[in-house]
């Protein structure tokens, strides 16, 4: 049974770019590099960055994204720090919780968010779409 997500590989163009934005802009914390790629931790979360000379050209049109979780006591601050280094917004947050949809140096498509599932699906109950069907949730009762 798969317990969580292990790591998240990114490809990237420039691998000093991408290092500096995850680790100053974003705070992962740096833990290896080497000329083609380097690790970062965030909490639970493990980054892996691989420089590749093919990389995407243009940002994807669909919605698939990475979020990262974030306190709600620094989600201003960090929104600001993201903003302020020219990141391209993607979507205005309509959703639970606070959101900032952003785009990384290499196209792909992020979120930092200062919520939980436990909240999404209190949110949900009492704020139903169209067709929703909810299963059990031990931490939501």
């Amino acid at each position: 049974m798969i317990t969580g997500i292990n790591h998240v590989t990114l490809s990237v163009k420039d691998l000093n770019e991408s290092f500096d934005f995850y680790s100053v802009v974003l705070g992962f914390r740096p833990v290896a590099r080497w000329p083609e790629g380097a690790y970062l931790e965030a909490g639970d979360t493990w980054l892996a960055l691989v420089a590749e000379s093919v990389t995407r050209e243009n940002i994807l049109p669909e919605y698939t994204h990475i979020a990262f979780s974030v306190s709600g006591k620094d989600f201003e601050k960090l929104s600001e720090k993201i903003i302020s280094c020219g990141a391209e917004i993607w979507q205005k947050n309509e959703s639970e919780g606070q959101s900032l949809y952003f785009i990384d140096p290499n196209g792909h498509k992020l979120e930092i968010h200062a919520s939980d599932l436990a909240a999404r699906m209190r949110w949900a109950r009492e704020n139903p779409w169209e067709g929703l069907e909810i299963f059990s949730y031990e931490s939501d009762a």
